[in-house]
C-alpha cells in the first residue's frame, strides 16, 4: 500500500510536470509578442480611424503582434517618423511616400521606406459656400484658403493644385493658405474667415457631411489639374469622381485621387508583416467602413506602389496567397 506522502509526493510531481507542458505550449505558441507603433493622424480623421481598427482587428485574431496607434499631423509627419525609428508602421498619402523613396521636396534625402500595402484612394475636396465667388482654382487669387495643417498630405496636394493653377507668383495672384486641419478648417469656412477649405480623405468624409447640412456648399471640379500633376509628379495621381447624393450633390464632380499606402521600416522582421497582412486582408471591411465608402482591397491594387518598393515580407506574404 502506498502511502499518503508518497501520493502527495507523485501528485506535486506531476502537477510540476503538467504546468510545465503548459507553460512550454504556451512559449511555443504565441511567443513573445512584438509591439509595433503605427503613426496615424489627428484623432478623429480617417488615418487614426484605420490605425484604431486595424489595432483592434490584431488584438481579436490572437496575433503575435500588438499594433499602438500614433496620433500624428499625418503623412509627412508619418514619414520623418518612420525614417527616424519612432514608429516601425505608417500610413501616408502615396504623393508624400513617393518624394520621400526619392528624397525631393519635404525631404532632402531619400527614405529607406517600404510598402505593405496601398490600401484605399483619398479624394481631394475643394469646397467653398455655394453663395461665394468662387467658381474656380483660379479665384482663390488673394482669398484665405484652408491648405491642409501643417506636416500633412492635404497641404501638399493642396500647394501643388495652386501651383498649376498660376498661384504661386505675385502677392495679389497667390492664394493666402492657411495651414489648418480639418476640425479648424471646417470651423474656419463656416465662420467666414477663409473663403475655401481644401481636404483630401475618402468620401464621403463625416465633418464635410455635417457641414453640407449646415451650409450650402459648391465643391469645384479639380480633374482638369490631374494631367500637370502626372506629367510633374508621375501617376500617383488619377482622375475620380466624387459622385451625385454626397454631400447633397446633384451631379458628379470630377476631382483628384491619390492612394494612401501602409508603410513599415524594411527592418521590420518578415514573418511580422505577414502575419499582420494577413490580419489586414481578412478583416479590410471593418478596417475601411469608417474610412471611406464602398471601397475594396484587392491585392492587384493593393502592390500597386509606384516608387515605393514593397517590403520584402509584403513579396512573401503575396507570393504565398495568390502565386
Amino acid at each position: 500500500m502506498t502511502s499518503p506522502a508518497v501520493n502527495r509526493r507523485q501528485a506535486m510531481g506531476a502537477g510540476i510536470g503538467a504546468l510545465a507542458v503548459a507553460l512550454a505550449a504556451c512559449a511555443g505558441d504565441s511567443g513573445p509578442v512584438r509591439r509595433l507603433r503605427l503613426a496615424t493622424g489627428p484623432e478623429g480623421g480617417p488615418y487614426n480611424a484605420f490605425g484604431q481598427a486595424l489595432a483592434q482587428a490584431v488584438a481579436a485574431r490572437g496575433r503575435r503582434i500588438e499594433i499602438v496607434p500614433v496620433s500624428t499631423a499625418a503623412s509627412v509627419n508619418n514619414l520623418r517618423k518612420l525614417d527616424e525609428g519612432s514608429v516601425e508602421l505608417a500610413l501616408a498619402m502615396a504623393d508624400v511616400a513617393q518624394d520621400a523613396a526619392l528624397g525631393r521636396e519635404s525631404f532632402p534625402r531619400p527614405t529607406a521606406v517600404t510598402a505593405l500595402a496601398r490600401v484605399y484612394v483619398n479624394y481631394t475636396h475643394l469646397l467653398v459656400p455655394a453663395d461665394g465667388p468662387v467658381h474656380s482654382v483660379k479665384d482663390l487669387a488673394g482669398r484665405p484658403v484652408a491648405a491642409g495643417a501643417g506636416g500633412s498630405g492635404v497641404r501638399v496636394v493642396a500647394e501643388r493644385v495652386l501651383r498649376a493653377a498660376g498661384l504661386n507668383g505675385a502677392p495679389a495672384a497667390t492664394a493666402d493658405e492657411r495651414q489648418l486641419g480639418l476640425a479648424a478648417s471646417v470651423s474656419a469656412l463656416r465662420e467666414g474667415s477663409v473663403d475655401a477649405l481644401f481636404w483630401s480623405g475618402g468620401v464621403p468624409t463625416p465633418a464635410l457631411s455635417e457641414l453640407a447640412d449646415e451650409l450650402p456648399l459648391r465643391f469645384l471640379p479639380l480633374d482638369a489639374y490631374v494631367g500637370a500633376l502626372r506629367e510633374r509628379y508621375a501617376p500617383v495621381y488619377t482622375a475620380v469622381t466624387l459622385p451625385a447624393g454626397v454631400y447633397g450633390l446633384t451631379e458628379p464632380v470630377g476631382t483628384i485621387g491619390v492612394g494612401n499606402y501602409l508603410l513599415a521600416r524594411a527592418d521590420v522582421p518578415q514573418d511580422t508583416v505577414r502575419e499582420l497582412l494577413q490580419v489586414v486582408f481578412e478583416r479590410w471591411r471593418d478596417l475601411l467602413r469608417e474610412v471611406t465608402a464602398g471601397a475594396r482591397l484587392e491585392p492587384r491594387f493593393a502592390i500597386s506602389t509606384g516608387e515605393v518598393p514593397l517590403h520584402a515580407g509584403a513579396v512573401a506574404y503575396y507570393r504565398s496567397v495568390y502565386g
